[in-house]
């Protein structure tokens, strides 16, 4: 087993269990405790777990019923509805911004038979996707290419934003609440949406129900700076009736 493929299954097992020991899981996953270690300091890093004394626990701010599966499969129908409704949206001519969540990947499928666009983004899928329409001008953000996933992150395509005035900025987030905004696991996934946000004329919150009201642990997008927020038939309405401010559309 490759570490990429290691570290998404130790993320797995603790989602399930809510705790892992170094010396069952290196038995289990037949590795030593020291490459086992090796992979819990970097998930660590990554804000997917909390390391204990010969184990590790989840966040503290990670939601308890998050199930053990890809973000890809989680809620598929409703991000698949959700990604239609945000490509109602877009117009031809502009310019938008998409970062690498799962949603803006459905986005990005209901886009690519669109005329005329420029779309940025850090995903891998959504620009592959996107670059089979040869009318679809596609901008990759640099960076660096996170483990045991397709998403570009962290800083290095700071200068490449800062030339870009974008129509729409496409973003989603493991939770949002009014109180901490837009929050995501990886603090480095989180700088960089900040600046994708700034170079955006609108911000488009694509979540389904299970994001709302929930808080993870680097805010990304201050609830603020929330234009539009797109999200599913099963949302908390009373939640919804709270956001002041916020234009909210439920797509069905």
């Amino acid at each position: 087993m490759f570490s990429p493929q290691r570290r998404e299954t130790i993320v797995q097992l603790l989602q399930e269990k809510k705790q892992i020991v170094v010396k069952e899981l290196a038995k289990q996953l037949n590795v030593s405790e020291g490459t086992l270690r090796t992979d819990l300091k970097i998930l660590e890093e990554e804000g997917a777990l909390e390391r204990t004394h010969g184990g590790a626990i989840l966040p503290r701010t990670h939601v308890a019923d998050h199930r053990a599966s890809s973000r890809s499969d989680l809620n598929r129908e409703e991000k698949k509805r959700i990604g239609q409704a945000a490509a109602a949206l877009v117009r031809p001519g502009q310019c938008v911004i998409l970062d690498a969540s799962s949603t803006a990947l459905e986005l990005s499928r209901h886009l690519v038979d669109y005329d005329y666009l420029t779309v940025v983004t850090n995903g891998i899928e959504a620009a592959l996707e996107l670059n089979r329409n040869p009318r679809i001008n596609v901008i990759m953000i640099g960076g660096v290419l996170r483990p045991s996933s397709r998403t570009i992150e962290g800083l290095l395509g700071k200068s490449i934003l800062s030339d870009i005035h974008a129509d729409l900025f496409f973003t989603s987030a493991e939770g949002f609440s009014l109180e901490a905004g837009m929050t995501d696991f990886s603090v480095y996934e989180s700088e960089l949406k900040k600046l994708m946000a700034e170079n955006a004329g609108r911000v488009v919150a694509m979540l389904d129900y299970t994001k709302l009201n929930r808080r993870s642990i680097a805010t990304s997008v201050k609830a603020a700076q929330v234009h539009t927020l797109i999200t599913d038939a099963k949302a908390d309405a009373a939640f919804l009736r709270r956001l002041s401010g916020i234009e909210v559309i439920v797509a069905k």
